[in-house]
């Protein structure tokens, strides 16, 4: 791999500040409750094992990156691994994978919404956050950055106060309810066996679903090769703020009280009574599903413009104006928003659920490509290998456990749809290529 000088001004705290900001949003907040729903109190070992694969992925994301800082990042590096055709297919997987993911967040901003406003229909709450999130991308890079470390720590500081509330509640000890939800989620903690974890991996995968972004920011750092270290210690930071959240919500409530329409801290904590909570939780909800949102459409625009540069989109997405982004990308992301809503409002019914699976099983492909141009561009050591076949493992188990039920083999086979059309169409560029060539 060839090396390129980068111009960054980022300090690598800042990409670790913008890496949870990126990544703690609905996928935890609301997608934990499913997580939960499939595991039961076992749920803490999807977690674990979707922080270890998440950290094999971005380490190896990153020396390439340090290699050979480019924008078109984990795309880039599989042109350079196996061709132009998989340059253009990585770059659309990842691209569907994100709108998906805007439209998952969408609809849980909508559903959290209704939390203040029940009579309010859900496409409109999700039109409106759709239209401020197109706002915050039209203020560039510099307002995207700034937008995302206040939202960042206002979603850690929530989780950590969750964190102290329940610790003093149990401390406490003084709840009846808190003794008879510890004593039966421990009771009960592989009551859904090996199947159940199984079942959980792609939710806990979600959660943590962002942090390519970071791998896209690599390249605003003033020193790239401190990137390891923003990741390492932003997963870290994530990693106990998750099996915290979680361990303590199990101790407040017994597993099977957790709705998937709620987020379990907001159920964790209802019983108690205490005043605003709910409130409160709700509005960090929105937050969080809010700016998870804003860095996917910033990860849309980033790719569909590098795909449009190379001529893997029609090469007027890229072309650039007054306006701090390029129009006609804007454009498009604004119609992708526009469908997403449509299809939220023909079929609400179970729609978060199809779209979160959907959208974790094309972000996982993304990641498993990943995997696999890093074994192909960068000299391993045994340690090396053996990293990455672990991390290419635990993405298989996790798709396969998207079979094991019905609503998330729907998901499953949304994303072999989008495949299929990928395949298509890289098949019909390529070849189109060749007789040029030719």
């Amino acid at each position: 791999m060839t090396s390129k000088a980068a111009k960054g001004s980022m300090a690598w705290w800042q990409l670790s500040l913008l890496g949870i900001g990126c990544t703690l949003g609905t996928g935890f907040f609301l997608g934990t409750s499913m997580a939960i729903h499939k595991s039961g109190p076992a749920v803490l070992i999807p977690f674990l094992l979707a922080a270890i694969c998440t950290y094999i992925v971005y380490d190896a994301l990153v020396k390439m990156s340090v290699e050979n800082p480019d924008k078109g990042s984990f795309r880039t590096y599989a042109k350079q691994a196996f061709g132009h055709w998989a340059g253009f297919s990585n770059g659309w997987v990842y691209l569907i994978s994100e709108l998906l993911i805007m439209g998952s967040q969408l609809m849980a901003l909508g559903i959290f919404t209704k939390f203040w406003f029940p009579a309010l229909p859900l496409w409109i709450a999700a039109s409106i956050y759709a239209a401020i999130g197109l706002v915050v991308i039209l203020t560039g890079m510099k307002g995207f950055e700034n937008f995302q470390n206040i939202f960042g720590a206002l979603k850690a500081a929530a989780i950590i106060m969750f964190i102290i509330v329940a610790v003093v509640i149990i401390m406490r000890g003084t709840s009846s309810t808190t003794m008879a939800s510890l004593q039966a989620n421990y009771e009960a903690f592989f009551s859904q066996g090996i199947k159940g974890i199984w079942l959980g991996l792609l939710y806990a995968f979600y959660a943590y679903g962002g942090i390519e972004v970071m791998g896209l920011m690599v390249i605003d750092l003033k020193n790239p090769k401190e990137a390891p270290k923003a990741g390492r210690i932003m997963l870290s930071v994530i990693t106990f703020i998750f099996i915290m959240a979680i361990a303590l919500a199990l101790a407040l409530v017994a597993w099977k009280d957790f709705s998937i329409d709620e987020s379990p801290f907001i159920t964790a904590l209802q019983g108690y009574h205490i005043p605003f909570v709910a409130d409160i939780f709700n509005g960090v909800l929105i937050i969080a599903g809010f700016s998870t949102m804003v860095a996917s459409l910033y990860a849309v625009i980033t790719i569909l413009t590098t795909l449009a540069e190379d001529h893997d989109a029609p090469a007027i997405l890229a072309k650039k104006g007054k306006m701090k982004v390029p129009f006609p990308a804007f454009l498009f992301l604004t119609s992708g928003l526009v469908i997403t809503i449509v299809i939220g409002f023909l079929m609400p019914e179970k729609i978060f659920e199809y779209l979160i699976t959907a959208a974790g099983l094309m972000l996982i492909y993304n990641w498993l490509f990943i995997l696999v141009t890093y074994w192909k561009l960068m000299e391993l050591t045994k340690w090396g290998h053996v990293k990455n076949g672990i991390g290419m493992l635990l993405i298989a188990v996790t798709v396969s456990g998207t079979l094991g039920e019905k609503t998330s083999r729907l998901g499953f086979y949304v994303s072999l749809l989008f495949i299929v059309l990928i395949s298509v169409a890289t098949w019909i560029v390529v070849k189109r290529q060749r007789n040029i060539t030719e």
